[in-house]
């Protein structure tokens, strides 16, 4: 190399130079940035113009797309009608050229034209004011090169670099001073095209310099395989081998549907037609007069059509551009990347027996290409995570510490007034995990109350699920057949049917809590309405305060019939439309209902023991005199969605503290004729348990239902987050911000594929031409609601490359839902190709698969996107760990403290007074770990050992090391290893234990570069010592004043009255009191 390879100084030479403008963001289809252009303005008001039929967050662009939320963009797809599938693809396409920015550390960027020698031995770039033997880079002269933007040029430049894509960046380590030559390309696939020639270059010199051969590409050869490349030889080695296995003539041809069949077999989920076309246009090429296909053409249509440059740039980068992985390779992408600490060398030698399909592989324990994107493609590499796909949750708590699955009206095939009624909907919602369905019950003729559906609840109640069943009872019948239908539940459901004790009048006949669904396994549980508890009499008056399934209206008189079991006869489910506000009901049916059916005036009845000033609003449904409170925790409080919303909004903390011990059903509207559903997100933020929905009404209410319910198992019961459950805590349901007691955590998405897209359902006409694209939206309290997208692929794009990174904040991850939606861009409205829904605490990090479903919620065949999932704390890097509470910006460099509220009690204030100073303190020990090791990976709670050695590296060190904040300390190390080795293979620093401490001290003299890198290990090293040494001093302060603040637990109510607290003052005081509890025992159990 010659010159400064790394300057061009000023354009003095008339080249064109691009300087970013200082206000414009830049701007991603479906999401703008604060101060786009005129231009800009222009594209965001189409956008909010366009049909968005995936959305629930109805315009991102009031969403929280500033604050330090990254935005990057892939600007284009491949340049390049060839699918880049090796290396000799990747180095013809730089022998092309093609267009770079290259970024200068004074912050300039330059447009520059990139070419490769054609003997490989040179870059070079122009226009340049320099000569063009300066102008110039040798390849013998590169030391490395880095994905990302990880150089000090990209990490130093401020607002000029963060306008660049991530995915696009990349840099050239080169010469004895470990310079750097910094580059952008038009998209992220130009990147990885130009990361993997030069890799491949470095790692095999031998070919730099070389003669032009026969394959086009010095050192190159046919086919699209590397000279030398095992995994080449291998893929070429099995497809010879299932080309003979059918070419039975022995001839070394095989007919086009022969062919065809053989490549679909190969690569399952590829579509017949598109194998067909390519061999058509093998054929033209070649001026072909016969249709039979070669070896040759056959290794050519399977690598075009078969070879995903995803994974193949992928592979390259792990496997040091041998195009294949060995058992230790393996074993680190598992470790690193996929989050598989326990990885071992057997269980990697198991992997690649299961999935590579050549022999040779399988015997020599090599993953090629096409075994690696086999596991890719497995079940183990899907989104979810495998442990949830059975009870993973604890099962012994009390029910109403559940997410409860429950259905509305689920024997309607479609809408409320022209639906068919047919039990095959019911069936189908216990099939899914239903845990509560309604029974409706009419007086019958001859004295026999009209069921029937209860045959099938008893056939289907427990095929899906082992856990109780709720049967919500809506009957409207005389009380004769009442009794006659208590007998009958009781000889059909036997000893399935949960009978509830005696109720004495001082309840110490039953538990005060509800039994836990581990105990009531294979038991059925009736829900209805229930006399009082010292009623004698064989029947009673009570009132009906809710709009039911029974109650008339467009439903009434409907009748239907059980498919596959007709000889049940006619059921009619829904009585005529008069609906008395006074019902007599029996005693035998009464005391088979095990939780007896409410409304609202048990959540006010409730609060006012304990908010005895406040009353509640007048109406109809909530009576300013409430009665006398059934007991809370055999109840279930029953309400509508408006009444339900309107608890949610109003009074969010009460309606948490309700469900602590209390049941609490949301049904849909009864203005809801088309069977639409609401939210219900917004409902289990409040902590309502059921939250009933249509399970015929297909939509994105329905997947969200799906994807929160299949976190375990789909058994229909997830248990609710901490805050919801500990009887001294605190949550509101619209927090803004961080939640007290939950580890704020930040999630970076890479969408960097989809494949074998479908065309919409019923877009016939529209042709074989779709314009996907890909919406991730993530649900949860108020503060984490957000929308993006990716840019539309456009034309035919069934297997689009996106390789666009996005990032959520999440500050209550156990509520946080993440969905994807892929439509296909239309003037006329975004069509619904498919998606999937998953609970954020099943994600899987790394490099993840993600079956997509169709609208019904179907698998669709061999459809699916592929992702990079990354999460972490809000600093970035290593795994999340306890944050959140209640902060605020005091003190030095607007540092974030911890802080406890004021109750209005002197006794208790003065309590919690000590704990201020070791709060601080706490905080003061991880800033200075931060500061010190540059921004570390920590969290608000305090450190133990076992983090710091697994999760805690600094981001400072990761940045010499020269990779993302994302990476792992197993990577940095094994980065770090290679430059560290003298010119003759000899060790250029050794590790020892300084005080219990692992440190590296120079051997030799080592360049200015590698000492830095030594000087950020041992910032990083002094700044966990300091942490570590004084972690359990503060942790014990803070551990004795939240055992002395639970003293007050149980007596607040009567200090806060002596203190003078009533109504409202009082109601804060308790606030006030479970916040500061909730914050201390975050930093005591999470330190």
């Amino acid at each position: 190399m010659s010159g400064d390879g790394n300057g061009d100084g000023l354009c003095s030479d008339g080249a064109p130079e691009y300087i970013p403008p200082r206000v414009s963001r830049g701007r991603r289809s479906g999401v703008t940035l604060p101060g786009g252009g005129d231009q800009d303005s222009i594209i965001l008001e189409s956008v909010r113009a366009a049909p968005r039929r995936s959305s629930i967050i109805k315009d991102p662009s009031v969403q929280k797309m500033g604050g330090g939320r990254k935005k990057t963009v892939s600007f284009s797809s491949i340049p390049s009608e060839k699918k880049v599938s090796s290396a000799a693809d990747c180095l013809a396409f730089m022998q092309g050229g093609c267009e770079l920015k290259k970024i200068r550390p004074n912050s300039r960027v330059y447009c520059r034209f990139f070419t490769l020698d054609t003997d490989l031995s040179c870059l070079r770039w122009e226009p340049s004011k320099k000569d063009s033997d300066r102008a110039r880079l040798d390849v013998s002269g590169i030391r490395e090169v880095r994905t990302g933007k990880s150089t000090e040029t990209f990490l130093h430049n401020g607002p000029i670099t963060e306008q660049l894509a991530e995915e696009a960046a990349f840099s050239i380590i080169h010469g004895d001073d470990y310079q750097s030559l910094d580059l952008v390309a038009l998209s992220a696939d130009v990147a990885n095209i130009w990361v993997t020639g030069l890799r491949y270059l470095l790692a095999h010199p031998s070919v730099i310099g070389g003669a032009r051969g026969e394959g086009g590409v010095g050192g190159l050869g046919e086919g699209g395989c590397v000279d030398g490349s095992v995994g080449g030889r291998m893929r070429s080695e099995w497809l010879a081998a299932e080309f003979s296995q059918v070419d039975e003539d022995g001839y070394g041809i095989v007919s086009e549907d022969v062919a065809v069949a053989t490549i679909c077999k190969l690569c399952p989920g590829i579509r017949e037609a598109k194998v067909r076309q390519r061999f058509k246009e093998i054929q033209r090429t070649k001026e072909k007069l016969t249709s039979h296909v070669t070896l040759e053409e056959f290794h050519e249509a399977f690598g075009e059509l078969c070879t995903r440059p995803d994974v193949y740039f992928l592979l390259v980068q792990l496997s040091k551009d041998r195009e294949c992985l060995d058992p230790q390779d393996l074993r680190l992408f598992l470790e690193t990347e996929q989050g598989l600490s326990l990885a071992t060398t057997e269980g990697c030698w198991e992997l690649l027996r299961r999935c590579e399909p050549s022999a040779q592989g399988r015997e020599r324990g090599l993953l090629g290409l096409d075994g690696f994107a086999r596991y890719l493609q497995s079940a183990e590499c899907q989104l979810l995570d495998p442990e949830h796909l059975g009870v993973c949750q604890d099962m012994n708590m009390p029910l109403s510490h559940y997410y409860i699955s429950t259905s509305y009206r689920s024997y309607l095939l479609d809408d409320q007034v022209h639906g068919r009624a047919d039990l095959g909907g019911l069936i189908k919602a216990l099939q899914t995990g239903c845990r509560c369905i309604e029974l409706g019950v009419t007086d019958g003729p001859e004295g026999e109350p009209l069921l029937g559906v209860d045959y099938v609840v008893n056939k289907y109640a427990f095929l899906s699920s082992q856990f109780p069943l709720l049967l919500y009872l809506c009957q409207r019948c005389s009380p004769g057949q009442q009794r006659t239908l208590a007998q009958h539940l009781k000889k059909v459901f036997s000893s399935r049917l949960y009978i509830p004790e005696s109720f004495p009048a001082s309840l110490g006949g039953r538990a005060t809590t509800l039994p836990s669904p581990e105990q009531l396994k294979g038991r059925i549980l009736i829900v209805g309405k229930k006399l009082p508890q010292e009623q004698d009499a064989s029947e009673g008056e009570i009132s009906e305060e809710d709009e039911e399934i029974g109650g008339g209206g467009p439903l009434a008189g409907r009748r239907m019939t059980i498919p596959g079991e007709e000889e049940l006869g006619v059921v009619l489910v829904v009585p005529p439309p008069s609906q008395p506000r006074k019902l007599r009901l029996h005693k035998d049916l009464s005391d088979l209902v095990a939780i007896a059916r409410t409304g609202s005036r048990s959540f006010y009845a409730q609060r006012a023991t304990y908010k005895p000033q406040q009353s509640p609003p007048s109406s109809p449904s909530s009576p300013g005199t409430p009665s006398a409170p059934e007991p809370p925790c055999w109840t279930l409080c029953s309400l509508g969605e408006g009444e339900g919303g309107r608890l949610t909004t109003e009074s969010p903390e009460d309606l948490v503290m309700f469900t602590k011990r209390t049941l609490t059903r949301v049904r849909p509207s009864s203005v809801r004729l088309d069977s639409s559903n609401p939210n219900p997100q917004g409902y289990w933020k409040g902590g309502v348990q059921l939250v009933a929905l249509n399970q015929q009404t297909p939509g994105a209410m329905l997947d969200l239902h799906r994807g929160r319910f299949s976190q375990n198992g789909g058994c229909g019961y997830v248990l609710r987050p901490a805050v919801m459950r500990d009887e001294v805590s605190y949550f509101s349901a619209h927090t803004q911000g961080c939640v007290p007691g939950v580890p704020a955590q930040t999630l970076r998405i890479k969408v960097i594929s989809a494949h074998n897209l479908p065309k919409p359902q019923g877009s016939g006409a529209k042709g074989e031409v779709i314009d996907p694209y890909v919406v991730l939206e993530l649900h949860g309290v108020p503060a984490d609601c957000a929308e993006q997208r990716t840019r539309t692929a456009a034309q035919n794009q069934d297997d689009p490359l996106f390789d666009e990174t996005f990032e959520f904040h999440v500050n209550m991850p156990e509520l946080a839902l993440l969905r994807f939606v892929v439509l296909d861009d239309d003037y006329i409205g975004d069509d619904f190709i498919g998606q999937y829904s998953v609970a954020f605490e099943c994600l899987q990090p790394g490099y993840r698969n993600v079956p997509l479903l169709g609208l019904a919620g179907d698998p669709l065949p061999h459809t699916s996107l592929f992702v990079h999932v990354a999460v972490t704390n809000r600093r970035g890097g290593g795994k999340a760990q306890r944050r959140g509470l209640s902060v605020r910006r005091v003190g030095r460099r607007g540092r974030e403290y911890v802080t406890l509220r004021h109750t209005g009690i002197k006794t208790v204030d003065e309590t919690f007074k000590p704990a201020a100073a070791p709060l601080k303190e706490a905080t003061d020990l991880r800033e200075e770990a931060q500061v010190r090791g540059g921004r570390c990976l920590s969290s608000c709670g305090l450190i133990c050992h076992t983090q710091l050695l697994f999760i805690m590296p600094l981001l400072n060190f990761k940045e010499q090391c020269g990779l993302p904040a994302v990476a792992k300390l197993k990577q940095c190390i094994q980065s770090l290893a290679p430059r560290l080795q003298g010119p003759e293979g000899s060790a250029g620093a050794s590790m020892v234990l300084r005080e219990g401490y692992p440190s590296l001290e120079p051997q030799g003299n080592l360049s200015e570069p590698l000492r830095k890198l030594l000087t950020a290990y041992d910032t990083m090293i002094a700044a966990q010592k300091q942490l570590i040494e004084n972690a359990d001093s503060v942790q014990e302060r803070i551990a004795q004043v939240q055992r002395e603040g639970m003293d007050f637990h149980e007596d607040l109510s009567r200090l806060g009255e002596k203190e003078g607290l009533k109504g409202r003052k009082l109601s804060k005081a308790v606030e006030s009191f479970t916040w500061n509890i909730t914050v201390l025992k975050v930093q005591n159990e999470h330190g």
